[in-house]
């Protein structure tokens, strides 16, 4: 969100003069969004282009939609984007919906500011642990984290963590669950839980030994070291790492190249490895022959063998 934006729930006047735009349909009326109060809809042209960005803006984080490429960006700076319960709701609300749109073909996530996301937000938690009463986490992690941590993993397209700055805690958990992770030259990692006498929650137990190997995922856990950048992408933890004033661009970049393929065949790889890295071999030969006939029965498989024989570019549409 820029600074010149309106608060959330006011309306926006749409953009016109494309033909058959919102804007035109409207007649430029303001629009306002199915939320109410909490988000708004704006709709941007691109110089010299019909194009538009929808952006959506919830109360700690904003949705734009630019053609098939969605790109989530945690709005709480103040805090580093940790993880509030109404942070997390948002999250799971505006990754469903991207799970289910058939138009969104990649997804980017990121966070404004110093941070990419700290975890868990401690504040929303002061009074009991002053009063000596820590709640049990179980509550909140199964409500909250152990609904939202799937939704990335599971998520039957790419999704690409853009990481601007620090990850600890759960935030390194909602980095690894996605696909691929791209990190700003100033991005550092630590996973904190033992620091304050925790153990690591929001998946990490599961995603950090399988990204960076048993060994290494106790060393991070244990020591809760502060790693930079180059050491996260030597390790394994980030793919690659980035000028931070080339990191929304270099992102944003992957997502469209990675849009412009059979989506439906990403989503079958993605739910194939996860599941074979739970089988035995013979299972895993199993489960490539089911994912196969389903990637067969795609439209995008009948284009891609259509464009081979005929020689020319595929043009895929994620169905």
């Amino acid at each position: 969100m820029r600074r010149e934006d309106p608060e959330p729930g006011q309306s926006f006047d749409v953009l016109d003069g494309c033909p058959g735009s919102i804007g035109e349909h409207l007649g430029g009326q303001p629009l306002h969004t199915a939320h109410g109060s909490r988000d708004r809809l704006r709709l941007v042209a691109r110089p010299g282009s019909c194009d538009a960005t929808r952006a959506v803006a919830h109360e700690e984080l904003t949705v734009e939609t630019d053609q098939a490429v969605v790109t989530i960006r945690l709005t709480n700076p103040a805090r580093l984007n940790a993880l509030s319960t109404t942070m997390t709701a948002e999250l799971i609300e505006v990754l469903t919906e991207a799970a289910g749109d058939p138009a969104v073909r990649a997804v980017v996530l990121t966070g404004e500011g110093r941070g990419f996301s700290v975890g868990a937000d401690l504040s929303e938690l002061e009074e009991p642990y002053r009063r000596g009463e820590p709640p049990p986490p179980s509550g909140f992690l199964k409500a909250g984290y152990n609904r939202l941590i799937p939704l990335l993993v599971e998520m039957p397209k790419p999704v690409i963590a853009a990481i601007n700055g620090v990850a600890a805690g759960a935030g390194i958990s909602v980095a690894l669950a996605c696909d691929y992770r791209i990190a700003s030259d100033t991005a550092t990692f630590t996973t904190a839980f033992v620091k304050i006498g925790l153990v690591p929650d929001a998946g990490s137990s599961y995603l950090l030994p399988r990204t960076v190997g048993t060994a290494r995922a106790l060393e991070l856990a244990i020591l809760s070291d502060r790693i930079d950048a180059p050491s996260a992408q030597a390790i394994g933890l980030v793919n690659r790492v980035v000028p931070g004033r080339a990191l929304l661009e270099e992102a944003t970049e992957l997502a469209r190249r990675l849009a412009e393929l059979p989506t439906a065949a990403i989503g079958l790889i993605k739910r194939t490895f996860a599941r074979a890295a739970r089988s035995s071999l013979t299972e895993a030969l199993d489960l490539e022959a089911e994912a196969q006939d389903e990637a067969a029965a795609t439209h995008d498989h009948l284009e891609g063998v259509l464009a081979f024989l005929e020689k020319r570019q595929a043009k895929f549409t994620g169905r």
